[in-house]
């Protein structure tokens, strides 16, 4: 069997394809896996890290205005579009693929495209709730779309061949939540705030977190991760305190998770993945700059069912978003009913599902 995966350029619509990938070799290790990416994207780097073939293809995004300067530059984008889908046609022909995956990012258009029109099976897996446009615009032509929320359902015109099957993710087990947070050096009895924005950080809740630094200390332990861009200027500024661990990089997320009674994060898809595997009760903060504002119709999918609150962006560093984040840390009632909640929104299978679709796809 042979399978070409087209996604990337952030580790969110990447990482779903190596554990997908994983999932096909582990099953059968003389199955061939490829990927198509972009010299830009995360992939350019971690896939050939990863033992994986990659074929590289230029594709930018389209700007969201009508200026004069966007306009050219999209007349550019169609360019190296159409110049992309003929890269991706040889690509396709020289694989030889039985079924080609979609997980998003710019090359993944190209790509899905091209094999469309070369009567290949696709198969697409969409991580938002709020789907992409490669995911409404090439659906009609996908022998499957994959999703990861059920209310994504209304965005896809597609009457068949439509699933909720999730997003792969990592996989952890926790230990105990004292051995988490002695992990950390805290050995303070007290509920424990997880706060993370990724490997670069979030800026509006770092500066936030500062502000009310203080008024943590006495009131929970606190797991900062504060990303790589904003660590320096942080760590010149914060005091080392008992009751705060903070760094650049959490290296053993199992023990971070482990030890949080609550998170405070952003609502990528990858994290939201994360979050209802553990079924751990969370705030989110939606990057407001995302695509399509996906971030926040992530979060909303977790919030309309008590999984998690929202907080927008703007409000994060006002005195309401903190009065909710240390009122969720008093109340061990509802954070088990949100933690519950979420849970029951988890797909930890969710690779090995859409690994078994795959194979079935190729099968046909």
């Amino acid at each position: 069997m042979k399978v070409l995966f087209a996604g990337g350029g952030t580790g969110g619509h990447l990482y779903p394809a190596v554990a997908m990938a994983e999932e096909l070799l582990n099953a059968d290790t003389e199955s061939s896996v490829a990927f198509a990416g972009t010299e830009r994207g995360i992939e350019a780097v971690e896939v050939p890290r990863l033992g994986y073939r990659l074929h590289l293809l230029k594709v930018r995004g389209f700007r969201r205005g009508f200026s004069v300067r966007d306009l050219f530059n999209n007349a550019g984008v169609l360019a190296d579009f159409l110049r992309s889908v003929l890269r991706a046609a040889a690509v396709i022909r020289s694989e030889q693929p039985d079924v080609v995956v979609g997980t998003g990012g710019f090359v993944s258009g190209p790509v899905l495209f091209a094999a469309q029109l070369l009567g290949r099976k696709t198969l697409i897996q969409e991580q938002n709730a709020f789907p992409g446009m490669t995911t409404r615009f090439l659906a009609y032509g996908a022998t499957e779309v994959h999703l990861s929320f059920e209310e994504s359902r209304k965005y896809v015109k597609k009457r068949s061949g439509v699933y909720v099957t999730g997003n792969p993710a990592r996989s952890f087990d926790l230990v105990d939540p004292a051995d988490g947070r002695r992990a950390f050096g805290l050995e303070r009895d007290l509920p424990t705030l997880l706060v993370f924005g990724g490997s670069r950080g979030a800026r509006s809740i770092n500066n936030a977190v500062k502000a009310r630094l203080e008024e943590m200390k006495d009131r929970c332990n606190l797991i900062w991760q504060t990303g790589s861009l904003d660590y320096d200027g942080l760590a010149a500024e914060v005091s080392p305190s008992p009751g705060v661990w903070m760094g650049p990089y959490i290296n053993d997320m199992r023990l971070a998770y482990s030890a949080a009674d609550l998170v405070l994060c952003r609502a990528g898809a990858s994290t939201i993945a994360e979050l209802t595997n553990l079924g751990q009760p969370a705030v989110l903060v939606p990057y407001p700059y995302a695509t399509g504002d996906h971030q926040y119709h992530n979060a909303r999918a977790l919030v309309d069912v008590g999984a998690s609150e929202l907080i927008r962006d703007s409000d994060i560093g006002g005195d309401e978003a903190f009065e909710k984040v240390f009122g969720l840390l008093g109340d061990r009632g509802r954070l088990e009913r949100m933690a519950s909640a979420c849970r029951a929104q988890g797909r930890p299978e969710a690779a090995r599902e859409l690994a078994g679709r795959i194979r079935v796809l190729a099968d046909a």
